[in-house]
Order: C-alpha cells, then structure tokens, then sequence
C-alpha cells in the first residue's frame, strides 16, 4: 500500500501539531511531519500583508522540507502542494519527484490563474484602466468591481508574485481543484479541452470536488455552549455570522453589522472579532481558542448594551466557532459569509442559504458566482473601498425587514434540493 507523509509549514508549530494530530489520529498510514517554526519578522517588518508573510515563510522553510524529504524512507515519487507552496518545485524536480499543486478553490477562479500566463497587456489595460470586463475564454467573463486584486495595479510586487506562481501552476505534472463538473459546467469543460484552457497547463487537471472537512461523530453540545444553544432554538431559524479563519471588519463594519443583527430581531451566532481598519484579513494568523466566550475587548467594539439587549435571541462568540458542526445544525437556516470557497462548500453541502459579504482574494468573484449563477445567496452592497450600507438593509434583500433575510434563505433551500444537492450525492 502507497504511504503518504504530510509536511506542514506553519507560523505556530505547537497550536497546529495538536490540531492536525486530532484530526488525522484515525490515519495511521500518514506520516505527520510539522517543521520548525520559521520566524520572518526581521525580514518582513510590522503588519506585512498577509500574503507576503506566508510566501517568504514558505521560502524560507524551504531547506527543511528538503531535508525532511531526503530522510525519508522510501523517498516520496511525487510532491503535492497548495497555491503557496509551488516555490518548492524546483526543488521536487531536482529529486526526481513529479510536481502536482491542489488548488483549494473553484474551477472559474482556476481558469483565471491558468489564463494570467498568457492574458493579451491590451485586454488587460482595458480592464484595469476603462473598467471593461475581463474576458476568459468560454469562461464567465470578471466585471471590474469584482476583479482578483493584483490585477489592479501591474506594479505591485503582488501582481508579479501573482504571475510567477500561476506559471508554476501551469508548470505542474497535475493540477487538483476542489469543485466538480456539475457545479460549474462551463469552466471546467473549458480547462479540459485542450484546445482551449486545458492547452496552456502541462499536466492533466483533475476536479476532486467537493472536498471538506467531514464532522466524524456527533459533537457533544454539552461541552460547546453555541451547540447547546442551538439545539434549544427552532428549525431554520438562525444566522450564523463568520468571516473565515482571518477576515476582519473594519470598526464601522462591525458597529453597522451589530445594529443590523440587533434590529432584525433574527436569532444569531456570530463570530467577533477585533475590528482592524483597511485590512480585511487582520486575523488571519490569531488563533481562536474555540471556547465559545467573549472577552471584554470585544465587547468594546461592539455598541454599547448590544449582548445585553440581544441575550434572548443570539450568541456572541470570541474568534473561532465550530463551523462545520453549526452549519449542519437543524436550527441553523442561514449563513453571513466573506465566500471563502471552503465556507462555501461547507454551506453547500448542508444546504444552507448564504448573504454573501466578500474581503479580500478572491471572495468577489466567488460571491459573484453564488448570486448569479447559482442563485443560492444574496449579497451585501459593500463597495470595493470597503464602504458599508446600513446594518438592517445588509441583512436584508435589499429592503428593511427581516423577513426578508427568512425569504431568502427558503428561497435558497428550496433551490438547493434540486440539481445542485443532487449532484453532491452523486
């Protein structure tokens, strides 16, 4: 039988050991190797973004996953990596390892990486100066408002960081990707064909989809007060409110979302976090210690009373909740999300309606694809500057009334019970 050893580069070795330890116990053909801690701090300076950070601990952890590689016995045939970690290729090479990457994202932003190696600089100008959409060939075509951000500015180190790694993508011997043929048609038969998309990839493309994390026994309300608490509320009648594993809302976003939650008078379990001004992905590196409280800091962000004032009718959680159980909760009808494509999966699959709220990366273009082409959500009116509209018509569609948020989600269930969740069973 194929062993298979798990290297993991991390920013906290200690919190991520223990958590992948829990959840890969019942694997006990996986080899778990997490590296050192590489500290980059000296080298990037404070509050580098987001990106940044993990590409040059990515490269700089790079000698140890060699090592790590030539102490194994056997010696692995073939390296897997994600978006970041394609820096590592030449490396595998030099080994005489195939290369494949998995993108953890859907098959239209795939075919935007893919397209990016070879995109005309004259369709390009057309799109970032005269906000004209981006064209991707037999693909949904970018409206400007909704582009990946490195294409808005050609000068920025992320716009060329970007390019270098979508060649090593289309470098790879395989390219994974998290979605499937049914989901989106379009994008995926235009990737496979290689007179089109699939042309410019070397390897072959699988669609693995839809991959996510699986609950593997029933939790334990008792020991989570945000499970207890759902399982005393009526079916479908919750908003579960989370912004990934590091989006962050501005203050005024925060104080718009609370007044929102408050006047709607939906029940809700939202999970807060400090506000950080012009960085939507300021908490990406905390972790959340999942204990379902919430500590005083928080608490100042929020407008004066709010928890007091909503203690009947919704739960305020501190950092991190368990997502994957409160989305398949009965109670739980639906979900205030940034579209990060795994939250989106997760979603999916439960069949619960979504209000989308994109950040950052590539969340507008995910969100994009959720109103309109699988009419399974509604989205916020956030502008691209990070402009916030009024609280109550956030969490509505588009009106004053919180019905409406109820509407939408039956809306969005009903829908979900046809072709989309049928294919999920296949």
């Amino acid at each position: 039988m194929a062993s298979l050893s798990l290297i993991v580069v991390t920013t906290d070795t200690t919190t991520t050991r223990s958590h992948i330890l829990h959840h890969t116990s019942h694997l006990p053909s996986l080899n778990l190797l997490v590296l050192p801690h590489v500290d980059v701090s000296h080298i990037l300076g404070p509050n580098p973004p987001v990106v940044a950070r993990i590409i040059l601990t990515m490269l700089e952890s790079l000698p140890l996953v060699r090592s790590s590689i030539l102490s194994m016995n056997p010696r692995p045939s073939a390296l897997i990596v994600d978006l970041f970690g394609t820096p590592a290729f030449a490396m595998a090479r030099e080994l005489g390892m195939l290369t494949y990457v998995f993108l953890t994202t859907n098959a239209w932003f795939s075919a935007v990486t893919v397209y990016s190696t070879v995109i005309d600089k004259k369709m390009e100008d057309r799109h970032v100066i005269h906000h004209e959409p981006l064209r991707i060939p037999s693909c949904k075509s970018i409206p400007f408002e909704d582009t990946f951000e490195p294409f808005l500015d050609r000068d920025d180190p992320m716009y060329e960081g970007f390019l270098k790694t979508a060649r090593e993508i289309v470098s790879a011997d395989g390219i994974l990707v998290n979605t499937w043929q049914d989901l989106e048609p379009r994008s995926v038969k235009a990737l496979l064909d290689r007179e089109n998309l699939g042309g410019i990839v070397k390897g072959a493309i699988h669609f693995v989809g839809p991959l996510v994390r699986s609950i593997e026994s029933k939790p334990n309300a008792k020991n989570n007060n945000v499970l207890q608490w759902l399982d005393e509320q009526p079916g479908e009648s919750v908003i579960y409110v989370s912004f990934g594993s590091g989006g962050t809302l501005s203050e005024a976003q925060l104080t718009e979302l609370a007044w929102g939650l408050e006047l709607s008078q939906q029940r809700f379990v939202w999970v807060v976090r400090p506000p950080k001004e012009d960085d939507s992905s300021g908490t990406f590196f905390d972790v959340g210690n999942g204990n379902g409280s919430c500590n005083d800091d928080i608490v100042d962000y929020l407008p004066e009373g709010f928890q007091e004032r909503t203690r009947n009718v919704g739960r305020v959680v501190l950092m991190w909740a368990p997502q994957a159980e409160i989305l398949e909760h009965p109670s739980t009808g639906g979900f205030v999300t940034h579209c990060g494509w795994n939250s989106t999966l997760e979603s999916l699959q439960n069949g619960v309606g979504m209000v989308a709220w994109p950040l950052f990366a590539e969340q507008r273009m995910n969100a994009r694809m959720l109103t309109e082409e699988l009419k399974v959500a509604v989205r916020v009116n956030n502008a691209m500057d990070g402009s916030v509209v009024s609280g109550e018509k956030a969490l509505s569609k588009f009106g004053s009334s919180h019905e409406s948020l109820c509407l939408m989600t039956k809306d969005c269930l009903n829908y979900l019970q046809g072709p989309i969740m049928k294919s999920f069973g296949a």
